[in-house]
């Protein structure tokens, strides 16, 4: 019986090493389109490394496949028993891992290309879309020798162009980018304000910028998105948020041309934003979703709503939730909290940690960068907002300043078009 590569490669992927340095090789949603039961696996095994960070046995994998997923019927079971089965009896060697992983990555390849190909057939793509993928089929390199070692480089200039030269996900506003610079992956952060502050409409502004930045070949592949975890207001109020930033239209500007609109904006961020919208998330909801689509980035709002957290007291509890999100942050991208300030940041400009609700310093000391968005009572300050970084561990990018990575500043509001905007600008 001949065995897919696929089949083989979990194998071998069963040794933690080998998962840290190939899985990202292996993309997830492919093999779900052509390997959907394999995928599942795949999927699992992912889970035990990132839950457990140790070998598996293909019995442990096999038994926490099962109780991590209760809903598997009898008939599934028994499609899922034939793939171990597969699994335990195939043949392989250290050195096939290589080889097996590259051919999995070629197939995908191949296989974009095929649909790629019908759908310029049909007049839904162009050609050079075609041409494209032909050209990276053509160049397809070797894989990267396998690293000695997993520790960290001492290489001043490959350090340097890890962490500061080479760009994350810049601001909107650049006064955000002169403060904290770019996100990366393993950057954790939480924005918090008052109730009716603007902190969705500042979330919108912010990743419908974000968006525009991220790679057209993971957005084809539904992978790469920005992930937004909406437990708060409705969804599709948060998701017309997003059109009015994306597009700068008011709400009467963006339906008076629905259709030319909804094609603007998929052209400006390629439908990399996805919102989740459930009243109740659990952290492992999250992380199988986190899994599936491989975002760029991860919001959370509101991040102390999530479930599956337990502790003593509610602000050990929130410190656990605050703790998984940064591990989040490290295992996939950088990830944005929401969550509230207190009673005592009512009608004030700058707003400080100790303003934070629900929290003593257990939520305040996971947060690579923590931004206050104040807002004042008084006459003649409806549009400003007042921001305070009050925590900033960021490394920023050439154009951040030292002077300005605690620092405290106006901007303007404009949620008729749930936008932000500095003053600056003016």
């Amino acid at each position: 019986m001949n065995i897919i590569p696929e089949v083989a490669l979990v194998k071998l992927l069963l040794s933690y090493n080998n998962f840290k340095d190939y899985f990202r090789y292996i993309n997830l949603i492919y093999l779900k389109d052509s390997f959907k039961e394999l995928s599942h696996i795949y999927s699992c095994l992912q889970e035990w490394h990132l839950k457990f960070n140790k070998d598996a046995s293909l019995e442990e994998l096999q038994v926490f496949f099962y109780t991590s997923r209760p809903g598997v019927d009898d008939k599934q079971r028994e499609i899922y028993d034939v793939i171990f089965q597969q699994i335990s009896t195939v043949k392989t060697t250290e050195d096939q891992l290589r080889g097996l992983v590259q051919a999995t990555a070629r197939r995908e390849q191949l296989q974009q290309l095929a649909v790629k190909s019908l759908e310029v057939a049909e007049g839904r793509a162009d050609l050079a879309e075609i041409e494209s993928l032909t050209k990276q089929l053509l160049e397809f390199t070797e894989l990267s020798e396998k690293p000695a070692t997993q520790f960290v480089s001492n290489d001043l200039n490959e350090l340097y162009l890890d962490a500061v030269k080479t760009p994350g996900l810049r601001w909107r506003l650049a006064s955000l980018n002169k403060s904290l610079g770019s996100l990366r992956k393993g950057d954790f952060g939480f924005i918090f304000a008052r109730p009716e502050t603007g902190k969705t409409t500042f979330l919108a502004s912010e990743i419908s910028f974000m968006a525009t930045q991220l790679r057209d070949e993971d957005a084809a592949q539904n992978r790469g998105a920005i992930l937004w975890f909406n437990n708060e207001e409705q969804g599709s109020k948060v998701m017309l948020r997003c059109y009015q930033a994306s597009l700068g239209l008011r709400l009467e500007q963006l339906i008076s041309s629905l259709k030319d609109n909804h094609q603007k904006f998929l052209k400006a961020n390629g439908g990399r934003i996805k919102i989740y919208d459930q009243a109740i998330i659990d952290k492992e909801e999250v992380r199988r979703i986190c899994i599936e689509l491989q975002p760029s980035l991860i919001i959370f709002d509101q991040i102390d709503k999530l479930a599956g957290f337990k502790a003593d007291r509610n602000d050990l509890e929130l410190g656990e939730i605050y703790n998984w999100a940064r591990e989040l942050a490290k295992n996939f991208c950088p990830v944005i909290g929401v969550c509230q300030a207190d009673g005592t940041g009512e009608g004030q400009k700058w707003l400080t940690m100790s303003n934070v609700a629900n929290a003593k310093t257990s939520k305040q000391a996971e947060a690579d960068w923590i931004l206050g968005i104040g807002r004042s009572n008084d006459s003649g300050y409806e549009a400003v907002r007042h921001f305070n970084i009050s925590k900033n561990k960021l490394i920023g990018d050439n154009d951040s300043r030292p002077e300005d990575r605690h620092a405290k500043w106006d901007v303007k509001i404009q949620p008729e078009l749930a936008r932000y905007e500095d003053f600056l600008n003016e």
